[in-house]
């Protein structure tokens, strides 16, 4: 994984303040970690715009401090955004150690197509939009894709057990989580159990018959 390097500064606004702060341009971000006492931050919301848009969540942000020579290794770990105007509003950088493992939340990439959507009605489905992982800092997958074009039936999925293993990542969702399905409509599912129905009833009127006609014999 590629690292990014990122330049932000200290900050003294706090609080209800920093709404002037985002309307210079800058956006209120805090820094933690396990062995990191929060810092309050502020960064560049174009840059930090550009960072969230081009790059994974899970990115490996090389972080320097105002004019700090020594950069802190961090991953961003929650993005605030105005419900209504989607504003970005807050960022927290998670510091990590390159030689410990961290959990994180990778997005998950459909790729190919399914064949199963060319039958009218037919809807791809996604369930799972990101894949929990552990691994060290270096190892963190930008995103993990999934090939949809095995999918050729309604009613067909792939599940977690489906992932492709990735070298050094340990995938902590449940095996048996459904990531994408093929949705059938409602109606033409129940047409389907209802022929289901009747030929099962038909094979079963068919062997019952030429026993009676034995018995009447």
């Amino acid at each position: 994984m590629k690292e990014i390097e990122l330049v932000v500064n200290n900050r003294e606004i706090l609080g209800k303040k920093v709404k002037n702060l985002r309307r210079q341009g800058m956006t209120p971000v805090h820094l933690f970690g396990p062995s990191t006492k929060s810092v309050a931050l502020q960064g560049d919301t174009e840059i930090l715009e550009k960072i969230l848009k081009e790059e994974s969540k899970a990115a490996l942000i090389s972080l320097k401090v105002d004019k700090s020579k020594r950069a802190k290794h961090v991953v961003v770990r929650e993005v605030q955004r105005d419900p209504m105007t989607r504003q970005l509003l807050h960022i927290d950088f998670f510091q990590v150690k390159m030689t410990e493992k961290v959990k994180m939340e990778i997005p998950v990439v459909l790729v190919g197509k399914a064949p199963a959507i060319k039958i009218s009605g037919n809807m791809l489905e996604h369930e799972l939009n990101t894949i929990s992982v552990e691994s060290l800092p270096t190892n963190l997958p930008a995103n993990i894709e999934i090939d949809v074009s095995s999918l050729t039936q309604g009613g067909q999925s792939l599940r977690v057990k489906d992932i492709t293993p990735l070298e050094g990542v340990s995938i902590l969702n449940q095996p048996g989580q459904v990531v994408v399905k093929i949705a059938v409509p409602r109606l033409r599912k129940e047409d389907e159990e209802l022929e289901s129905v009747s030929t099962e009833a038909g094979a079963s009127a068919e062997a019952v018959a030429p026993a009676k006609e034995k018995s009447a014999e």
